[in-house]
């Protein structure tokens, strides 16, 4: 048989073989039969479906199926005798051992067509035609030809042996073609007759042939395999959802649902996607309508309510009788939360008086809230009226006024300079009378008008009389503080009785006070307070008035510097603000001017001061007869007390000075005169110091943290004063035993 007349068969057999190709189609029963594997098929036996494996696989038929290797069997016993057998993806094949030829002279074949190989005779043909070639006879010759799968190499059909040797070589087809969105399964020859199954890749299928088989021209048959995408088509529809975004329908693609308005997940999943089988996987999702239960409950309110609790569902509120609605809004809605929402919703009891008040002097206004619009009320009005200054006036009056608004105004017919009480009744909605009383004081006109200071301590005023020739009686009464003297008072009292339509009255004040003048007219019940303040520099029989001239206790001196007791000076002028220690040249003391503020205010080694500011201690840290020491290198306030100079001659000055509203006074006096200071007696005065200032230097060092500038204003702590009088005593000591003490400009002796 020849090449082109068995490849028929041989194709054929190996389709019988791998079984019918399955077309992957779209199943939407859920059954069996869906679930079978891709080399199964569904059979029915006794009434039920079931997956069977197609031939040349074994397996469950549902979750695999795999290639059945028939060549384990033996080649042997499924070929024949002389045989090899060649496995294939769900078949095979059989071919002769060299030395044997097929009985059907094909290179392949099958074991069940009745071929088998015989023994060639190679006296017969390979003597003459040479290996893998056959012998034919012709008329007086023969021809040689190859056997089946080889060809010559030079492209004839036929050779006539010459002596030459010629050569049949084996026909191969080379790699089998690519398949696209596919691919080769199974193993696989390149010779004429192997066949190479096809299979698609995830998401794809095909309705078509899956083999391709090489032929003995050397080419692979071309498959019909078509690998197409699946697609899911339209997604399903879940009840009460709807699909909120769609990314395609082909494999992979996701669908991703919403519950629709007024229903909430439950359960499931949101998203479905796309499988390779075309269906759509994840489709569980539930959704249940969304139920807030029962509605709130609100003290004093009755409920108008359908019973409904689903999304946005109302429940109205309203006040029982006797109460009134205060809040944002008097209903509340179901939310997706599945909550009622909170709402400031009161009732609050009947206020059948709120926010009353008086205006245009004889009028009266207020609230009403009851709940109820439109509701009428009866208010009784029971006026009672009377006069300061004429105390047999009365008057009494009785009225009734019904109204139904909520905010009632009502003016009464009053008469003027008088003073009323009005008492209103009413019943409330329970039964319960409720009353309220206003006080209406009328007027003629203004009691007073245009008050003014003037020259600081006197008030003038426009009177708007009430008739021709009537007088008007005031009452003052005054009352003066200083919060710099806590001690300080001043109070005053009298009455003022006048025709004058501009009044003027002057008050006997004294100076740097804040006055408080309370004027009440005793005819109309009326009162003005009136504040006042007095400066210090106040013009006074025409000079001014400063603080009182400092009493201190004149020290004159030769060889060193005396220690100074400052006496705490009296404020009856106005406020004591600072007290200044001033040195100056004693050459330089007959033209010290007092108010003069331009003295040194820090002392420099490097300057040839003419005169500084030693010291500067304020009012309140004052202790009366306390001790100053000139030239101790500490700092009061931001002021230096620096050494005095050797050979020098100084005139010290103490200066007192007041503030009082941005006003600035001082007085001044000398203090002590310090002539030819001896350097002799300098470091006698250190040593004998030396063991006091050990025990000031432990007091210092304990206190150190308050002494370290907490108050810039401040010259020393309590710790550190308590070291200077220590200091200041033994210094006194020493100079009653005859050392003079000097605090010397010596950068070598401590002060401490």
């Amino acid at each position: 048989m020849s090449a082109g007349g068995a490849r028929g068969p041989l194709l054929l057999l190996a389709l019988l073989c791998a079984g019918q190709p399955r077309a992957v189609v779209k199943r939407s029963v859920p059954d069996v039969c869906a679930t079978c594997h891709i080399h199964a098929t569904c059979h029915q036996i006794e009434g039920k479906s079931v997956c069977i494996c197609n031939y040349g696989f074994v397996g469950n038929g549902r979750t695999h199926c795999q290639d059945k290797d028939e060549c384990q069997i033996g080649a042997t016993k499924i070929c024949g005798n002389h045989t090899l057998c060649h496995n294939t993806h769900g078949s095979f094949y059989c071919v002769c051992l060299d030395g044997y030829r097929a009985s059907n002279n094909n290179k392949t074949f099958i074991p069940n067509d009745g071929t088998n190989c015989t023994d060639i005779d190679e006296c017969e043909e390979s003597g003459l035609c040479g290996h893998n070639a056959r012998c034919v006879n012709t008329e007086g010759s023969y021809k040689c030809y190859c056997i089946d799968g080889y060809k010559l190499e030079n492209g004839e059909q036929s050779f006539h042996p010459d002596g030459n040797m010629v050569s049949c070589k084996e026909i191969r087809c080379g790699s089998p073609p690519e398949m696209k969105h596919g691919y080769t399964v199974g193993n696989y020859s390149l010779v004429p007759g192997s066949v190479v199954r096809y299979e698609c890749e995830e998401g794809f299928y095909s309705e078509e042939g899956e083999f391709s088989i090489c032929t003995a021209n050397e080419t692979w048959e071309p498959a019909t395999l078509s690998c197409k995408g699946v697609d899911c088509g339209v997604p399903p529809s879940i009840i009460n959802a709807h699909p909120a975004s769609l990314s395609g329908t082909t494999y992979g693609s996701e669908v991703i649902y919403n519950c629709v308005h007024g229903y909430l997940i439950a359960s499931g999943n949101q998203t479905a996607v796309c499988n390779a089988k075309g269906q759509w996987d994840g489709t569980d999702l539930v959704c249940k309508e969304i139920d807030c239960g029962k509605p709130l409950v609100i003290p004093h309110t009755e409920m108008v309510w359908d019973n409904s609790t689903t999304l946005w569902s109302r429940v109205y509120y309203q006040c029982r009788e006797g109460y009134y609605f205060h809040g944002d809004r008097n209903f509340s809605e179901c939310t997706i939360d599945q909550e009622w929402e909170n709402i400031t919703y009161v009732c609050k009891e009947e206020e059948l008086f709120s926010n009353l008040s008086i205006f245009n002097e004889t009028c009266v206004k207020w609230q009403r809230k009851t709940g109820r619009s439109g509701a009428q009320k009866t208010y009784t009005f029971h006026i009672l009226g009377q006069r300061w200054d004429e105390k047999t006036f009365s008057e009494v009056a009785t009225l009734n006024v019904t109204t139904s608004e909520d905010n009632p105004e009502v003016c009464l017919e009053l008469n003027s300079g008088t003073n009323y009480l009005v008492n209103i009744t009413t019943i409330s909605s329970t039964n319960i009378t409720v009353s309220v009383t206003v006080a209406v004081q009328t007027k003629v006109k203004e009691a007073f008008n245009n008050v003014l200071i003037f020259n600081d301590t006197c008030l003038k005023w426009r009177r708007n009389v009430r008739g021709a020739d009537m007088e008007d009686r005031y009452s003052f009464h005054v009352q003066g503080r200083r919060w710099y003297q806590k001690e300080f008072f001043h109070e005053m009292t009298f009455n003022l009785t006048t025709y004058k339509r501009a009044p003027e009255v002057c008050f006997d004040l004294q100076p740097g006070t804040n006055y408080s003048v309370n004027i009440s007219m005793v005819a109309l019940n009326f009162s003005l307070l009136v504040s006042m303040t007095t400066q210090i520099t106040v013009v006074i029989f025409v000079f001014f008035l400063d603080p009182p001239s400092p009493d201190v206790e004149f020290v004159k001196t030769k060889g060193s510097a005396p220690l100074l007791r400052l006496r705490k000076a009296d404020d009856r002028n106005g406020p004591i603000s600072f007290y200044q220690v001033i040195v100056l040249p004693l050459g330089l003391q007959s033209t010290f001017i007092c108010d003069s503020f331009a003295a040194a205010t820090f002392f420099s080694n490097t300057t040839d001061t003419e005169g500084y500011v030693a010291a500067e201690f304020r009012a309140k840290d004052v202790a009366d007869n306390m001790s100053i020491a000139l030239g101790d290198r500490h700092y009061y306030g931001k002021f230096y007390n620096a050494p005095l100079k050797l050979g020098k001659e100084y005139s010290v000055f103490l200066r007192i000075i007041s503030e009082w509203n941005k006003v600035r006074t001082q007085s001044c006096a000398v203090w002590a005169q310090i002539k030819n200071l001896s350097p002799t007696l300098q470091y006698m005065t250190a040593v004998g110091l030396g063991s006091v200032a050990a025990v000031c230097l432990i007091l210092f060092l304990s206190f150190s943290a308050a002494r370290s500038y907490l108050d810039s204003t401040v010259h020393c702590p309590p710790a550190a004063l308590a070291c200077e009088a220590v200091h200041l005593s033994a210094a006194t000591d020493m100079t009653q035993a005859g050392i003079a003490s000097s605090f010397l400009e010596n950068e070598n002796v401590s002060p401490l």
